[in-house]
Parts: C-alpha cells; sequence; structure tokens
C-alpha cells in the first residue's frame, strides 16, 4: 500500500512539474506591469550610439527564452532612422551574472546595466543607450469627419461585432467593424505581447484585414527579416520595404490609404485596389497594387463595401485609437 501511495505520489509530482513546465514554456506578458518581472524583458528593446571608426551603429535585442537573446547590428542606425541604414550581422548571447556577451566579426557587443558596450581587443569603441521609439503618428486624432471606431469608451465596443474592451480600456482581437468602407484612410494603434519562449507564427500574432479582404499582418517580428507574413507584410502578397516593428509591448500605428477595387457594370475588374502603408510613421508599402485577396480574408472579392477585421490567433493583441475616414 505504502509502494501505491509512493507512486501515485510521484505521478502527481512528474504531472505537476510537466505542467509548470508547460505554463513556462507558453509564458505570455500582456501588459509592460507584468513583464517587469521578467529579466529578459529589460534587457530586450533597441540601442543606439556612435562608434568609433563606425559612426552611428545601432543594435535591437531580441528575448528568445532562458536567458538567451539574439542581436542584430545595423551601420547608420536603427531601422527607419535613416535611409542608408544597413544591416551587419547577427550573433547570439546569453545572460551570465548580469551581463550578455554578443560575439560578432570584428567586435564583440556587451550588454551591462541597461546599455551595450562595443569592444574590441579590450578596448571600448564606444557606447550604445537604449532607446524607446515612439511613432510619428501615436495619439493622432480623428479629424471631424472621421467616423471614430475605437477611442476607449465601453460605447465604442458597440461599433464591433462582438467587440470586447479588457480591463485597461483596449479593444480586443476577434472583432469587425460593424461599418464598412471603400476607398477610406485608417489610423490604428496596436500592442503586441511579450512572449519570448514562442517562435515564428506564435508570437504574439493577429492581423489588420482592410475591407475584410487584405491582411497587414500583425506579429511580433521584431529583429527578424521583415516577410510578407511577419509585421508590415501584406500577407501572400508582399513584404514591408523595412522592418518597423517595435518591441513587443511598445504601441505601434498603422496608417493606411487604401483605394478600392474599380469594377466595369458587367461585375468585371477595372482596376485592381491598391494600398500605401505607413508603420510607425514610415512608409513600407507605397501604393501597392493587390491582385487578390489574401489568405485566410472572410470576404472574397467584390465590388461591396467591407469592414476593418481583427484577427483572433488566440494572442492577447490590443487596440486603440482607431479611426477612419473616407476619401
Amino acid at each position: 500500500m505504502l509502494r501505491m501511495r509512493f507512486q501515485f505520489a510521484l505521478l502527481i509530482s512528474t504531472i505537476l512539474a510537466f505542467g509548470s513546465n508547460l505554463l513556462a514554456e507558453k509564458a505570455v506578458y500582456s501588459t509592460p506591469e507584468s513583464a517587469a518581472e521578467s529579466a529578459e524583458y529589460a534587457i530586450q528593446g533597441e540601442y543606439s550610439g556612435e562608434v568609433e571608426s563606425e559612426g552611428v551603429i545601432g543594435i535591437q535585442i531580441i528575448a528568445k527564452g532562458n536567458n538567451k537573446f539574439e542581436a542584430v547590428a545595423y551601420r547608420g542606425g536603427l531601422p527607419g532612422d535613416a535611409d542608408s541604414v544597413e544591416m551587419i550581422e547577427r550573433s547570439t548571447g546569453e545572460l551570465s551574472d548580469g551581463v550578455v556577451t554578443f560575439k560578432g566579426t570584428e567586435a564583440n557587443a556587451i550588454h551591462k546595466s541597461g546599455q551595450v558596450d562595443i569592444e574590441y581587443e579590450g578596448n571600448t569603441l564606444g557606447t550604445l543607450g537604449k532607446k524607446d521609439r515612439k511613432s510619428s503618428t501615436l495619439g493622432m486624432a480623428p479629424p471631424e469627419n472621421a467616423v471614430v471606431l475605437f477611442a476607449g469608451k465601453e460605447s465604442d465596443t458597440q461599433n464591433w461585432i462582438k467587440g470586447k474592451m479588457d480591463g485597461n480600456k483596449l479593444l480586443q482581437q476577434g472583432t469587425t467593424s460593424k461599418e464598412k468602407f471603400g476607398d477610406h484612410l485608417l489610423h490604428i494603434e496596436f500592442r503586441l505581447p511579450f512572449k519570448p519562449k514562442a517562435k515564428g507564427q506564435a508570437r504574439g500574432n493577429s492581423g489588420l484585414y482592410v475591407q475584410g479582404r487584405y491582411e497587414i499582418q500583425m506579429l511580433d517580428s521584431f529583429g527578424l527579416e521583415g516577410k510578407h507574413n511577419e509585421c508590415g507584410g501584406i500577407y501572400s502578397i508582399k513584404e514591408p520595404d523595412t522592418n518597423m516593428c517595435y518591441p513587443p509591448l511598445a504601441w505601434q500605428t498603422y496608417d493606411i490609404d487604401f483605394t478600392a477595387a474599380k469594377y466595369d457594370d458587367a461585375g468585371g475588374v477595372v482596376e485592381n485596389p491598391r494600398m500605401t502603408v505607413r508603420h510607425n510613421g514610415v512608409t513600407i508599402h507605397d501604393n501597392v497594387e493587390l491582385p487578390k485577396t489574401t489568405t485566410a480574408s472572410p470576404l472574397k472579392p467584390g465590388k461591396d463595401d467591407g469592414p476593418i477585421h481583427l484577427q483572433n490567433h488566440n494572442n492577447p493583441v490590443r487596440y486603440r485609437n482607431i479611426w477612419v475616414q473616407r476619401k
């Protein structure tokens, strides 16, 4: 009997341990306040500064879970700072005794005490400070003739099908606007969760479908290459000209100028739709033609106006300050 009790207790202990590890693997931080408990959150982010013989250098540090990180170095600053920004290299590092060392081909980047030192053969060539960049369109007020879809009021949820607001008065993912639009300008602010152990499409996924047909991907693509299925990409159609994704839990903006498809009297397409997209104030798509609807679009092509759809991928993506100006 004692042996059976021991085996049962061991089984329960194993199950609890497995469950705990599973929860740890799926750790999700949906607010900066909750993420503050993570040492990785304090380290990840953007850094830039002057480096001897190189000029301005930018570095993006991405948390990968289990105190491991990846760093992406840029010559000329951070993406979007200037037209001449060039990615130099990627390297990995691990947190040990409060220090993360990224070994480069020519110099090392050492993160400690909230900054990054660039070192070569024991000499410090420059120090990069942490940057908290803000979109130039963050908080943009709607024009007088705009349709305000969400401004943080409980009544704003009535503008959405299955619209729900969280405890911080932010709109939750998985909803569709009741109003429909043809040619229009759209402003939206969104915040992606911090999921350091997640990878690929599991890392804070959502998407904004213009007219319910054409998706601009929302994903934690901070520091990635900038593919069509990453943040700012027109899904299955075109990758962004620049990966302007900020670190997770930073507020980001899309400003979209959309021109709907034109049809003749017989229902044939005369002109395909087009869109220009600014991500965090930087143009990443300039008057791009949309020859088809994007993958998993709720609506098929058609001449009727369509809604704004915010996709649900079971990630706590949040939105605010959403308005549309008809053209």
